[in-house]
């Protein structure tokens, strides 16, 4: 089958992309929840009178807006719409508890934090902490807070004249801040910019071969930009999106077959579960293509999705937060090239190289180092990390007159004799679970703040058949200390996501220690995923 000609419409900004295919495509459903659907006009209407309201509360060029909400039609306008009024959007995981908000709110200076009432109260004693907001902004009900900031009703101030709002001035600008844990200390903000947004869909949107009349399931959080991305390259073709937060996989089965989903994207740990749906030949009929990323496909996997959705073109791909989605293997080449991550995407050059920035040989390992429009603009207030990650080009490319940044990923790789990339490893310790990344510093300091008679804590990931990695610890309690196992686990969940809760726990009197008196993290590693992966 010939591959569709892609027409890219003109949005230079992330808002554009829906009021560019309100021109073509204005009757459609855009975005659908629940039992609600809104056309393009409607949508685009009702973004201008969000981004009226937060200039109406002197939002500045640049300011940050946080949107912590669960997935709604009032946080996907509340992101579009912070960029028509030229701020930066800062999507936060609903699934995130106070101490990580607090965290997101306080690192990145957030102006106006856009919340349920339920989120609010749950957030309340941290708020205090956050001196740079200045205002709550509550989409269902009004609420007392006892708040240093003020409080609204986003009714409220959709009734009010609306400030005419200052748009972004180039493609440029800083347009979202997306939080991703690193392999040291709590998670950090990657700065991105309207092209880079813009780009990243128009890439996935030229290789899946999306159109108008694709209709995209949004299923994973915004905050991941593997999320974000099903909504901006819907928007940017204009096709539909549907919008839900997982639940059961019964319920995405009802969903798909409902609305006749074309394009549907999970993470592994996700499809392990989709795979035990009953999934009708209704459901799975409607469903052109799958897409994976967040952690490698396990094959017995990919062979049950392909029985299950057998109309349907596999995509194996490859990311990173700091330039989005960078490789990805074309659905008729998977029997042909099992294990692969492909190669580039459109408008990226992926090179591998060592450590002096030579290119590798192949099948030498090297590096995967990400050049083209997707490279973000760095980490957020960051400018050490900034510098580890982001650095010039290596000198494998020639002809460039002034000096260009690239991601230099972390990850190790190989190219075979055609180019095929093949994945051999991460250089940090990044524990990949459920499809997030979490730093084992960011578990260890949650089991510190969760209780003071832990005296010391090693985390690390362990290979897991459902979730990817799961988090397993090693813990020293300081003497006189009688917690048992079982409050250990309660107390750190009690302030941690789901996906931040170790499965394995093990207590000892002391941690193993190398020749400079420092904990031998190395060797716990490696007895913890001895015992424990699967």
């Amino acid at each position: 089958m010939p591959a569709k000609e892609f027409v890219s419409p003109m949005a230079r900004f992330v808002h554009q992309l829906i009021t560019q295919s309100r021109m073509v495509c204005a009757e459609k459903p855009a975005l659908i929840f629940k039992q609600h659907a809104l056309t393009y006009p409607q949508l685009c209407e009702t973004l201008y009178s969000y981004a009226g309201c937060f200039a109406g509360l002197g939002l500045q060029r640049h300011e940050r807006i946080a949107v912590y909400l669960p997935k709604s039609p009032e946080a996907v306008l509340s992101l579009f719409a912070t960029s028509a009024a030229g701020g930066v959007f800062v999507p936060v995981n609903h699934v995130l508890k106070a101490p990580q908000v607090q965290h997101i709110l306080g690192d990145c200076d957030v102006s106006i934090l856009i919340t349920s009432s339920d989120r609010a109260k749950a957030l309340r004693e941290v708020l205090s902490a956050c001196p740079k907001l200045r205002h709550v902004i509550l989409v269902d009900k009004m609420l007392e807070l006892d708040i240093p900031q003020q409080v609204h009703l986003l009714a409220d101030l959709q009734s009010q004249t609306n400030t005419v709002p200052v748009p972004p001035v180039t493609d440029a600008d800083m347009a979202a801040i997306l939080y991703t844990s690193g392999s040291t200390g709590k998670p950090k903000g990657v700065v991105l910019s309207h092209r880079n947004i813009i780009a990243g869909a128009q890439s996935v949107a030229e290789y899946l071969q999306n159109d108008d009349n694709d209709v995209i399931l949004a299923l994973l959080p915004m905050s991941f930009d593997y999320g974000l991305n099903q909504i901006t390259t819907a928007f940017l073709v204009g096709a539909t999106c549907v919008i839900m937060d997982y639940l059961l996989p019964g319920d995405v089965v009802k969903t798909v077959e409902k609305h006749g989903v074309t394009g549907l994207a999970a993470v592994p740990p996700l499809w392990q579960q989709l795979i035990k749906a009953n999934w009708t030949e209704q459901a799975s009929a409607s469903l052109r293509y799958f897409t994976n990323s967040g952690g490698a496909m396990p094959q017995p996997v990919l062979a049950q999705l392909r029985s299950i959705f057998h109309q349907a073109r596999p995509y194996l791909m490859y990311g990173l937060t700091e330039a989005f989605r960078s490789t990805y293997l074309p659905p008729e080449l998977v029997d042909e090239r099992p294990g692969s991550m492909g190669k580039a995407i459109p408008n990226a050059e992926i090179l591998v190289v060592r450590e002096d920035g030579s290119e590798c040989a192949v099948n030498e390992p090297g590096e995967l180092v990400h050049r083209g429009p997707h490279v973000s603009l760095g980490y957020w207030n960051a400018p050490e990390k900034t510098a580890e990650r982001f650095k010039p080009v290596p000198k494998a490319v020639n002809g460039l007159m002034l000096t260009e940044m690239a991601v230099w990923s972390g990850d190790t790789v190989k190219k075979d004799q055609d180019g095929f990339l093949y994945f051999v490893g991460r250089r940090d310790e990044m524990i990949k679970t459920s499809g997030y990344r979490v730093s084992p510093m960011e578990v260890e300091d949650a089991c510190y703040a969760a209780s003071e008679h832990i005296d010391e804590a090693v985390a690390c990931g362990v290979n897991d058949s459902e979730l990817g990695q799961a988090i397993a610890l090693r813990l020293v309690l300081k003497k006189a200390a009688s917690l048992s196992l079982d409050d250990i686990s309660k107390l750190i969940k009690k302030d941690t996501p789901n996906f931040m809760h170790p499965k394995y726990i093990e207590l000892v009197d002391n941690l193993p220690r190398n020749p400079n008196g420092k904990v031998d993290r190395s060797l716990i590693s490696q007895e913890l995923k001895t015992r424990y992966g699967q």
